[in-house]
């Protein structure tokens, strides 16, 4: 045998020994991973809505899985069965209306103790109504080159009321869940036209119908274009896919998208409950990594991931709506009526704009709006905001979750908010009637407003006393 040969073969060697222990490493590694995991197979819930993405990405793209997860995720009816089952323990944990965790805390309809580490999208919602409503909002809307001008006003939608109110018809809309984004916003947009949306008074009338001009009440997400193309609803507040496929069915026009309702608004969040989070921080954490994971995929490049996002959320598992139907709203655009589609880059916002971190400010301006309509019917100081937002919101958790991606080479720095955040976010007025926001001052915001619950008022008897 020569030299060369000789050579050739302890390179060889020296090269499958090097296999050897460095797949040895990793195994051990993975192992070590693995047990580090307090709980390892997780039942996860969501409803079917596009802003679910993250959870299937994560699934479909196998992040759970580098994880050392075995997740099952499962479509539930509605958010109260969600949320029961998640309290229950029989969901790990769940997609969630990012205001519901702080219905729980505050012990309206159920008290829980929820948190959340991770927000799964930026706005995603829209306002939609019918047919024959948007026939009788148009005289009020202007015009631009034989189009509607946007945003839309919930002003054009005065006049149709005050028919409805000649003709004794209630004027009935819909939106998801009580404490839920799409009731807040809608009434935020009612409310910014001169329209009152109505007040609760807990625990007597949970209607939040008290003196109200537009009557709004829950109905779940899939199906509210047929309960609106029925005739029991004219209106509704949801996510999608469910204002698009008004259009697609011809039932229906969304009026106003929630991004220009209130720019970059927190809308779903990742929740579990307390017990879970403080009994497994490490499975938590891992959960989380992998749902980072699947929101920078998500926002890649410009969105260049979407239309195979559209592909995997069309599945009749995951919202199993049309991919068309999907994609209008997903892959940046936004159809309004039928033919009327407009750019709209962020309607889904999943990672940039730091959308997945958990911000303080987006917890308070939730909770002021519960305050404002009556479902916290009691004055509350401004740190009482503060304190509420901390005990359910975990940017730690988020940022720890941040920084081991970061040192498992899968994330830079950068892409993150820097370990100086405070998760208080400046003052902006980037809401549809131009009221600024901060964060730090929630009754001052309260006082601003001439519909709606401020200082030391509260409902009574079905009025509104000082």
């Amino acid at each position: 045998m020569n030299l060369t040969s000789l050579v050739t073969i302890k390179k060889l060697a020296t090269a499958l020994c090097t296999i050897a222990a460095v797949s040895s490493l990793t195994f051990t590694a993975n192992v070590y991973a693995a047990e580090k995991l307090e709980k390892e197979s997780l039942k996860l819930g969501f409803i079917k809505l596009t802003d679910m993405a993250p959870l299937a990405v994560a699934l479909e793209k196998g992040y759970f899985e580098d994880e050392g997860l075995s997740v099952q995720l499962e479509a539930q009816a509605n958010w109260k069965v969600l949320l029961d089952r998640v309290i229950s323990g029989e969901l790990d944990g769940a997609h969630m209306l990012a205001t519901l965790p702080f219905g729980t805390a505050i012990g309206y309809g159920t008290k829980a103790d929820i948190v959340s580490a991770f927000t799964l999208t930026l706005n995603g919602d829209a306002i939609t109504v019918s047919n024959d409503v948007w026939k009788q909002m148009k005289p009020q809307i202007p015009m631009k080159d034989g189009k509607p001008v946007h945003p839309i006003k919930a002003d054009t939608l005065k006049p149709v009321l005050e028919k409805y109110k000649a003709a004794g018809k209630p004027f009935n809309m819909a939106m998801t869940f009580p404490v839920g984004t799409h009731n807040m916003k809608l009434r935020y947009w009612l409310a910014a036209g001169g329209i009152k949306p109505g007040f609760y008074a807990p625990p007597e009338d949970t209607s939040g119908q008290i003196d109200a001009e537009a009557m709004l009440s829950v109905t779940p997400p899939p199906q509210m274009p047929a309960t609106m193309d029925s005739g029991t609803i004219v209106g509704y507040c949801v996510g999608e896919p469910w204002n698009q496929q008004a259009v697609f069915k011809g039932i229906g026009v969304p009026v106003i998208s929630d991004y220009e309702l209130m720019k970059n608004s927190a809308e779903k969040i990742f929740g579990v409950t307390k017990e879970f989070a403080d009994k497994n921080p490490n499975t938590h954490k891992a959960v989380i990594k992998a749902l980072i994971r699947a929101s920078m995929w998500l926002d890649a490049e410009n969105n260049k991931n979407r239309n195979e996002g559209v592909e995997m959320l069309s599945q009749k598992q995951y919202v199993g709506a049309d991919y068309e139907v999907l994609a209008n709203s997903m892959t940046g655009s936004f159809e309004y009526e039928k033919g009327d589609k407009r750019p709209l880059a962020d309607f889904n916002v999943f990672f940039r704009h730091n959308g997945s971190y958990p911000y303080y400010s987006d917890a308070i301006w939730s909770l002021t709006q519960m305050r404002r309509w009556g479902q916290i019917n009691e004055y509350k100081p401004d740190a009482w905001y503060l304190e509420t937002a901390k005990k359910v919101y975990r940017p730690d958790v988020y940022m720890a979750a941040a920084k081991a991606l970061i040192a498992d080479g899968k994330a830079k720095a950068s892409d993150f908010p820097a370990d100086s955040e405070t998760g208080i976010k400046p003052a902006s007025a980037e809401f549809i009637d131009g009221v600024s926001f901060d964060a730090s001052k929630p009754n001052d915001y309260l006082a601003k407003f001439a519909i709606g619950l401020k200082g030391k008022q509260k409902v009574v008897g079905g009025k509104v006393v000082e």
